[in-house]
C-alpha cells in the first residue's frame, strides 16, 4: 500500500510540474517571435552575398519545408538537418520549426525529430519544455523505438523542474515489455542522477528491478547505472551474480567491459585469495570428480586446504571465451580480471590474447603494452616465450618503442640476456635520440639486475663514449656513473678513460657526472683529478650551472684530500663562484668556504667536513618506471596516467574468511526444484534406457533440453554436493582439454570448443547408473595419475593416437545406435549396451591404451569391428632398434675459462634414455683443470620453466686434473629449443645450454619395406616434404648415402628391394611420431629426398640438414 501511495504522490507531482512547464513555455512562445525577428534584422546588414547569406538562405528553405503541409517535404528537410548535425554544423536556430513536428504521426519523421531533440535539448532547455506533453504521450506509443526515443529526449532536458516527470517515466519504462525501452530507462537513470542526486534511493529501487532482468540487451546498461549511482551496494549483485556470469558471453561488447569490471570488484570482496595454495585446488578438483559424497565429507573434516568457490570458478570459466573477442577492450578486461582474480598458474592463459592485440592500432598497442609492462615486472615467465613480439620495429612511434624497451628489460634473465643485449646494440644506433638514450638506460638496468653481464655492459658503454652523437655519450656517462657506484674499487681505469674524454664532451649533464665521479673517487685517481680541476678553473665562467655546482664540489673534496696541490685552485674557484650571477652557486660557494676553511667562528663544523662531503653514498637503484603501478587496477585510466582519476574505484583486499555463500542462492532455488524430479527419473527409475537415449540421441530438442538443464545447474546453488562435483569436474576437463590441445597444436578457439562440449557430455554422464560409474572409475583414475606427471608409456602417445581412438569411439557409437533402434523393446540388449557405453566413455577422459581394449567387457561382435581399426600411428611390428651410427663429435658446454677451471663437454650417445622413454640421453664429461678439488657439482635452476630434465647425481668431489662422465635425460618436447640450466659447484653457478641438432631428437626403428610403404601412405600431402639435389657420381652407391644420413639423423635403415632407393625410419623421442626418409637415386647424378612425418616443422628442418650433408658427401 505504501508503494502504491508513493506512486500516486509522484504522479500528482509530475502533473503539477507539467502545468508549470507549459505555463513557462507559453510565456516563452510570446517572446520567441520577437527575439527571432530581431536576430534576423541584425543579420541583414552584415550579409553581403558571402557564405553567411547562403547559409541563412539554406536555413530559411529548411524552415519553409518544415512548416509546409506535405509530409514528404518535412521528411526531406529533417534528413538534411540531421545531415548538417552529422557534419558538425550548428542547426540550433531551426529548433522552433523542428519542435512543431514532434507530434507528427509519421514514424520516420518522428524518429528524426527525436534525434535532433536529443542533440539540442540540453542547449535549448526552455524551448524543449514546449513539447513535454508530447513526449509523455509518446511514452505510451505502440512502437518501441518511439517510446525509447521519447524517454531519451526527456532525460536529455536538463531542467530540475521536470525531475518528477523523468522519475515517473523511468519507473514506467523499467517495466516495459520491450527490452530496448528497458535498456533506455537504464541509460536515463544515470542522466537523472547527475541532475538530481536526491533521487538516489528511488533510482536504486529501479536498478534493483532492472538487475533481475533476464535480457542480454539490458544487462550491460543497468550495470553501468549501478556503477554510476550505487557502486558500493554489493548486496544488489548477490542474487544476480550467477545470472550475470552466464549472460556475459551474449551481452554486447561494451556491456561486457562494464560487467567484467564490476564483477572483478565483487569477487575481491566475496571470495578468498586463490594465491595461497594454488596446487591444492587442482589436485582436489580432479579427485573430487570421481569420489563419492561420503569420501568428500570425510576428507573435509580431516583437513581444509584452499578450495576455490564454485562461483569464483564460474566467473573465470565464463570469461575465458571472451579472450577471443574482436573488441580489444573486452580482451583487456578479461586479462585484468584473470590478473586480479585467477590462481597464479592460470594467469598465463591471457598471454597469447594480449600479444595478439599488439598487431592493432598504435593507440591500442600503447595501452596493452603499459599493462604488459606492469605484469612482466611481477611474472616474467608469462611473456618470456613471446619475447620476439616486443622487438622494436622501425615504424613504431617513440612512446611504443620506450614501452617495448621497458618490457624487454623486465624479461631479461641469465638465459636470454645475450639475445637482448644484441638487440639493444642495434637500438643504440637508432636515429631517434630519445629512444637511443632510453636503450642505454635499459642496458644499465640489465647490468645491475644480472651480475654476470655487468662487466660486459660497462665495457660496451665505455665504447659508446667515443660515439659521435652527444646524446648517446651523455646518457652513457650518466649510466656508467650509476654502475660504477655499485663496484668502484674495480674500475679506476674507466674513470681515467672518462677523464681523457672530458674535453670532447659538451653535454652539461655528462660533464657534471664525470666531475662528480672525479670528486667521489678522487683518492683512486690522485694525479688526474687535480688536472681536471685545473681545466675547469679556466672555463668556469662559461660553464652551465649544473657543471659549476659540481666543480665547486670537486674543489672542496680535493681540498680535503689533497690540499697541497689544490689549495690555491680551490680558493680561485670559490672566489669565482662568490660573484656568479646564479644565487644557487653563490650560496653553495659561501657554504663550502665556511665548511672547509677553518676559522674562529666555524671551527666546530669544519672538523666534520670530511665526513659530510666524502660520506659513503648508497648505490642508486635502477628501477622500472612501472614498478609501483600495480597499485591501480589494470586497464583503468588511473593505471595509464599513474594517478588516481576521478571516479576510480579501488580493488579491495581479499577477505581473510569467505563471506556467507548462501547469499547467492536466493533466486536459483525455484529452477532447481523444477528440474530435480526429471533428473531423479533419469537417474533412478529407468537407469539403462534413459542414459542410453541421452547418449545416442540425435534429436535437437533433447540436446536443447539437456543444454537448458545444464544452464540451470550451472547457475543453481553451489551448496548442493552434485553442483560442487560438477564444477570440480569442469575444471578437471579444462585441464585435460588444454593438455590435448598442446599435444595436437590446436588453436585456442578449438580447445575452447572441445572443452565446452566435453563439459556438457560429462554433466550428462553424472546421471548414469551405478554400474557405469564402477566401470569408469579405476580407468579414469589411472588416466589422472598419468596426467599428474607420473609419465607412463601410454601417456606419451602422440596426438594422432588420440584422434584415432576418438574416431573409433565415434564409429562404434554409430553402429551401436543402429543396433539399439532395431531392438528397443528388448531389455537384455539394453544391459549389454550399457556396458559398451561405459567402455566408449573412456576415450573422452584419456587416450585408451591398446591393451585395455581386450577386456572382458567387450562383446564378440564389437571385438570383430575393432580388429580392423588402427589405434595408433605405429604398427605393432615396429620396434626401436640400436643406432646405425654414433658420431663421436662433442660440443662445449662450459669452457674452463668461463667455468673458473671446471670444463664440461656433451655429446649424444643415441641410446634410449633409461630414465624416461620420452627423454633424449645426453652424455656429459666434466673435467677439473684447477689445482684444487671442486665440490658438490650439480644441476641448478632450469628454463623454460616446464622443461623436464632428469639430472645426474651430485658429484661430491672432483680432484684436480680428474674427469668424470655422467648421463642426464632431457625431454626436448620435439623442439630444437635449447635446454637452459645452471651447472653449479659449491661456490659458483654457471649458466649453460644444450642445443640439440634436429637429428638427435629421433629414435631409430626397424620395419619391413611393406610396413614402411603402409606408413608412408598415411603421411602424404602436408605431411610430406621433398627436394632434389645433385651428388658426385662416386657417391651414388649404398654406402656413401647411408653414412651421411645416419650421421645427420639417428634413423634406422629399412631393407629395400630396389638398388636405387634407400629408406630410413625413426620416431620422435618425445611424442613417438613416425619419421620416414626416402633417398631415390636418379639419372645425371641427382637424388630425390622425401621425408614423411606429421611433425612438418621437424620434417623441413631434417630435409635442410640432409640436403647439405648429401651434397657435400
Amino acid at each position: 500500500m505504501n508503494g502504491h501511495r508513493g506512486f500516486s504522490v509522484l504522479r500528482s507531482e509530475a502533473a503539477g510540474a507539467v502545468r508549470t512547464a507549459l505555463v513557462s513555455a507559453e510565456n516563452l512562445q510570446l517572446t520567441l517571435k520577437t527575439e527571432l525577428s530581431q536576430e534576423e534584422q541584425h543579420l541583414t546588414p552584415h550579409t553581403n552575398g558571402g557564405p553567411d547569406e547562403t547559409h541563412t538562405k539554406g536555413n530559411d528553405d529548411l524552415k519553409e519545408m518544415l512548416e509546409s503541409n506535405k509530409e514528404s517535404l518535412k521528411l526531406e528537410a529533417m534528413k538534411r538537418v540531421v545531415g548538417l548535425i552529422a557534419k558538425g554544423k550548428n542547426a540550433s536556430e531551426l529548433f522552433p520549426a523542428v519542435v512543431k513536428n514532434v507530434a507528427s504521426k509519421n514514424i520516420e519523421l518522428k524518429k528524426l525529430v527525436y534525434v535532433y531533440l536529443v542533440r539540442y535539448a540540453e542547449e535549448q532547455q526552455d524551448l524543449a519544455l514546449l513539447s513535454i506533453s508530447t513526449f509523455q504521450r509518446a511514452l505510451k506509443d505502440p512502437n518501441q523505438l518511439i517510446r525509447a526515443s521519447a524517454l531519451r529526449v526527456l532525460s536529455s532536458i536538463r531542467v530540475p523542474i521536470i525531475v518528477p516527470i523523468m522519475m515517473l517515466a523511468i519507473k514506467e519504462a523499467a517495466s516495459d515489455m520491450s527490452p530496448y525501452v528497458r535498456k533506455t530507462s537504464a541509460h536515463a537513470i544515470q542522466k537523472l542522477y547527475s541532475l538530481d542526486q536526491d533521487q538516489k534511493e528511488l533510482l536504486i529501487e529501479v536498478i534493483e528491478k532492472l538487475l533481475k532482468d533476464k535480457s542480454t540487451l539490458v544487462a550491460g546498461s543497468v550495470v553501468m547505472a549501478f556503477e554510476e549511482v550505487c557502486p558500493d551496494r554489493i548486496d544488489l549483485i548477490h542474487k544476480n551474480y550467477r545470472k550475470l556470469c552466464n549472460l556475459l558471453v551474449d551481452v554486447e561488447e561494451w556491456g561486457q567491459v562494464v560487467i567484467i569490471s564490476m564483477l572483478t570488484r565483487y569477487a575481491r570482496t566475496q571470495f578468498t585469495s586463490p594465491w595461497k595454495e594454488d596446487g591444492v585446488f587442482d589436485e582436489h578438483s580432479e579427485r573430487a570428480f570421481y569420489e563419492s559424497d561420503e569420501e568428500k565429507t570425510r576428507d573435509e573434516t580431516e583437513a581444509k586446504p584452499y578450495m576455490m568457490d564454485p562461483d569464483h570458478r564460474l566467473l573465470l570459466r565464463n570469461t575465458k571465451p571472451l579472450l577471443q573477442s574482436r573488441n580489444t577492450a573486452v580482451v583487456m578486461s578479461v586479462a585484468q580480471l584473470y590478473w586480479h582474480l585467477a590462481p597464479k598458474n592460470e594467469v598465463s592463459i591471457v598471454t597469447k590474447s594480449l600479444v595478439r592485440l599488439l598487431r592493432s592500432h598504435r593507440e591500442v598497442q600503447y595501452i596493452v603494452l603499459q599493462n604488459i609492462a606492469t605484469m612482466s615486472i611481477q611474472r616474467k615467465g608469462m611473456f618470456e616465450p613471446y619475447m620476439k613480439s616486443f622487438y622494436v620495429r622501425s615504424t613504431d612511434a617513440t612512446h611504443i618503442k620506450s614501452l617495448k624497451l621497458e618490457i624487454l628489460t623486465s624479461l631479461a634473465n641469465e638465459a636470454n640476456i645475450s639475445t637482448i643485449l644484441r638487440e639493444f646494440q642495434t637500438y643504440v644506433k637508432s636515429q631517434d635520440k630519445q629512444f637511443a638514450a632510453g636503450t642505454i638506460q635499459a642496458i644499465g638496468r640489465c647490468a645491475t639486475n644480472i651480475s654476470e653481464v655487468t662487466d660486459t655492459c660497462l665495457n660496451g658503454l665505455v665504447l659508446l663514449l667515443s660515439n659521435r652523437d652527444e646524446t648517446v655519450v651523455a646518457e652513457s656517462v650518466v649510466v656508467i656513473r650509476k654502475l660504477l657506484q655499485t663496484q668502484p674499487t674495480q674500475h679506476s681505469d674507466i674513470i681515467k678513460h672518462m677523464a681523457k674524454l672530458f674535453d670532447n664532451i659538451t653535454v652539461p649533464m655528462a660533464r657534471a657526472s664525470i666531475l662528480w665521479l672525479m670528486g667521489e673517487y678522487c683518492e683512486r685517481v690522485p694525479k688526474i683529478a687535480p688536472d681536471v680541476l685545473r681545466k675547469m678553473a679556466k672555463s668556469f665562467t662559461s660553464e652551465e650551472d649544473i657543471v659549476k655546482l659540481q666543480t665547486v664540489n670537486l674543489a672542496a673534496k680535493l681540498y680535503l684530500t689533497n690540499s697541497k696541490q689544490t689549495k690555491l685552485l680551490t680558493q680561485y674557484i670559490l672566489n669565482l663562484g662568490k660573484y656568479d650571477q646564479n644565487y644557487d652557486i653563490r650560496d653553495r660557494t659561501r657554504f663550502i668556504r665556511q665548511l672547509i676553511v677553518p676559522n674562529d667562528k666555524n671551527g666546530a663544523l669544519s672538523k666534520y667536513a670530511h665526513r659530510i662531503l666524502l660520506a659513503p653514498k648508497p648505490a642508486p637503484v635502477l628501477e622500472s618506471a612501472y614498478k609501483d603501478r600495480d597499485r591501480y587496477q589494470l586497464g583503468t585510466l588511473s593505471h595509464t596516467i599513474n594517478t588516481k582519476a576521478s571516479g576510480y574505484l579501488e580493488l579491495s583486499d581479499w577477505p581473510a574468511v569467505a563471506p556467507d555463500l548462501s547469499v547467492r542462492d536466493v533466486e536459483v532455488i525455484e529452477p532447481l526444484k523444477e528440474w530435480a524430479p526429471s533428473l531423479g527419473k533419469t537417474g533412478k527409475s529407468k537407469p539403462a534406457k534413459s542414459s542410453d537415449e541421452k547418449f545416442y540421441s540425435d534429436s535437437g530438442e533433447e540436446e536443447k533440453g539437456s543444454g537448458s538443464s545444464e544452464d540451470g545447474s550451472s547457475s543453481s546453488s553451489s551448496s548442493s554436493s552434485s553442483e560442487e562435483s560438477g564444477s570440480d569436474a569442469e575444471s578437471c576437463v579444462e585441464k585435460n582439454s588444454s593438455q590435448s590441445s598442446e599435444e595436437s597444436d590446436m588453436s585456442s578457439s578449438q580447445s575452447e570448443k572441445s572443452s565446452s562440449e566435453s563439459d556438457s557430455e560429462r554433466k550428462k554422464r553424472k546421471t548414469k547408473t551405478p554400474l557405469q560409474k564402477k566401470t569408469v572409475k579405476p580407468t579414469a583414475k589411472d588416466g589422472d595419475s598419468d596426467e599428474n606427471g607420473n609419465v607412463a608409456k601410454e601417456a606419451s602417445s602422440s596426438s594422432a593416437e588420440e584422434s584415432s581412438s576418438d574416431s573409433e569411439s565415434d564409429s562404434d557409437s554409430g553402429t551401436e545406435h543402429k543396433k539399439k533402434t532395431k531392438s528397443k523393446a528388448k531389455p537384455k540388449v539394453e544391459v549389454k549396451s550399457t556396458k559398451e557405453v561405459s567402455l566408449l566413455d573412456l576415450g573422452d577422459f584419456t587416450p585408451a591404451p591398446v591393451t585395455q581394449l581386450k577386456s572382458s567387457v567387450l562383446s564378440p561382435s564389437l571385438l570383430g569391428d575393432l580388429e580392423g581399426l588402427s589405434l595408433s600411428n605405429v604398427s605393432s611390428t615396429i620396434q626401436v632398434s640400436g643406432p646405425a651410427f654414433v658420431p663421436e663429435k662433442s660440443h662445449d658446454l662450459l669452457h674452463r675459462m668461463t667455468g673458473k677451471g671446471l670444463s664440461a663437454q656433451y655429446q649424444f650417445p643415441r641410446q634410449p634414455c633409461l630414465y624416461q622413454p620420452t627423454m633424449v640421453s645426453v652424455q656429459i664429461s666434466l673435467t677439473n683443470t684447477t689445482d684444487h678439488p671442486l665440490e658438490q657439482i650439480h644441476i641448478g635452476d632450469r628454463s623454460p620453466t616446464g622443461l623436464n630434465i632428469h639430472c645426474f647425481n651430485t658429484i661430491e668431489c672432483l680432484e684436480p686434473e680428474a674427469s668424470v662422465t655422467v648421463f642426464m635425460g632431457i625431454d626436448f618436447n620435439d623442439s630444437t629449443q635449447a635446454a637452459n640450466f645452471q651447472l653449479c659447484t659449491k661456490e659458483d653457478h654457471f649458466s649453460v645450454s644444450i642445443q640439440p641438432a634436429i637429428g638427435e631428437l629421433f629414435l631409430p626403428i626397424t620395419m619391413t619395406e611393406l610396413d614402411f610403404r603402409k606408413e608412408q601412405g598415411k603421411l602424404l600431402g602436408m605431411n610430406e616434404s621433398s627436394a632434389t639435389i645433385t651428388m658426385a657420381a662416386e657417391n651414388m652407391t649404398s654406402q656413401p648415402i647411408s653414412r651421411p644420413v645416419a650421421t645427420v639423423a639417428n634413423l634406422g635403415v629399412v631393407p629395400s628391394g630396389q638398388d636405387n632407393v634407400h629408406r630410413f625410419a625413426g620416431k620422435t623421442a618425445s611424442s613417438g611420431a613416425v619419421v620416414l626418409v626416402t633417398v631415390e637415386l636418379r639419372e645425371s647424378s641427382t637424388a630425390l629426398i622425401t621425408i614423411n612425418t606429421e611433425k612438418s616443422v621437424m620434417g623441413s628442418m631434417l630435409l635442410r640438414d640432409l640436403k647439405q650433408a648429401l651434397a657435400q658427401a
